[in-house]
C-alpha cells in the first residue's frame, strides 16, 4: 500500500470516527461543564455578615479572603441569618484532611437551633459532605462494612425532620444514595448545587444530579454549615430565592 492510499484511508477512518460521535464530549460531560455557579441574575453572595455562629467555639469559623474556614475543633453549625422556603444554593467545599466530615443543612427549624448545646446538630435535611477516606477509617475502627453511607453526596433527614428519599436508597431506606460517584478527594474543591422547593431537595455534585428527596417536613427554615471534627473550607456561597 503506497503512502497516498494510507493517507486517504486514515482520513476516511477519522471522518467516520467523528461523524459517529466517538471521541466527542459525552452528554454527561456536557452536563458537568454546564453546572450552575450562581452568577446569573437574582443570586446573592452569602458572606460573613449573612451568617451567625450557633453552637460552635468562638474560633471554629473564620473568613479569610472570601473563604469560610472551619478548623474542626468541635461539632456544631453556623447558620444563615435569614430563613428560606424555596431557593437554590451553590457552594464549593474542600476537606483538608483525609476522612473529613461535614454537611450542608437545609430547612433547619428555628426551634431546633435555639439553645442547641455543644457538640450537637440541628434537625433538617442534610446534604452530606464526606471525604472518601472516611469509609476506610470507619471500617477499620468499627470492624464493619460501610454499607449505610457513601462519600458521594447522601441526602437524608436529621432529627425529627422527614423526607421521602429518592432511589437508590440506603439499606435502612432513610438516605438517598447518589446515583453516580462524582466527589473529588480531600484537598480538591467540590461544587454543590442544591435546589430546595415545595418540600423537595435535589443535589448536584460537580455538575451531576445525584440524590434528593421530597415530602420534606419542615419545608422552611435555615441553611446551616456543619463543623464535625475536621478542618474544611467553603467558598462562593450563593443563594437565589424562588417563589
Amino acid at each position: 500500500m503506497n503512502i497516498k492510499t494510507v493517507l486517504l484511508t486514515s482520513c476516511v477512518v477519522l471522518c467516520l470516527f467523528y461523524g459517529l460521535g466517538i471521541g466527542q464530549e459525552s452528554e454527561a460531560g456536557k452536563a458537568a461543564s454546564a453546572k450552575i455557579d450562581g452568577t446569573e441574575a437574582g443570586w446573592k453572595n452569602l458572606t460573613e455578615s449573612d451568617f451567625e455562629n450557633v453552637n460552635c467555639k468562638d474560633d471554629t469559623w473564620k473568613w479569610t479572603d472570601g473563604v469560610l474556614k472551619c478548623n474542626g475543633n468541635c461539632v456544631g453549625v453556623i447558620r444563615a441569618k435569614q430563613q428560606y422556603t424555596n431557593f437554590e444554593l451553590v457552594l464549593e467545599w474542600r476537606h483538608l484532611n483525609k476522612g473529613g466530615n461535614s454537611g450542608v443543612f437545609v430547612w433547619s427549624p428555628q426551634e431546633s437551633l435555639d439553645g442547641l448545646g455543644p457538640n450537637s446538630l440541628p434537625h433538617g435535611i442534610e446534604c452530606q459532605v464526606l471525604d472518601h477516606g472516611y469509609t476506610e477509617q470507619y471500617e477499620k475502627s468499627s470492624g464493619k462494612k460501610a454499607t449505610w453511607f457513601t462519600t458521594n453526596g447522601d441526602v437524608f433527614p436529621v432529627g425529627a425532620s422527614k423526607m421521602n428519599p429518592f432511589a437508590p436508597l440506603s439499606p435502612d431506606g432513610v438516605r438517598s444514595f447518589p446515583s453516580a460517584n462524582h466527589t473529588r478527594g480531600f484537598g480538591e474543591w467540590n461544587h454543590y448545587y442544591i435546589r430546595a422547593i415545595n418540600g423537595e431537595v435535589r443535589l448536584w455534585v460537580n455538575g451531576y444530579e445525584v440524590s434528593g428527596g421530597n415530602g420534606c417536613q419542615p419545608a422552611t427554615g435555615f441553611v446551616a454549615l456543619e463543623a464535625e471534627g475536621a478542618p474544611i473550607d467553603f467558598r462562593n456561597i450563593r443563594i437565589r430565592v424562588l417563589p
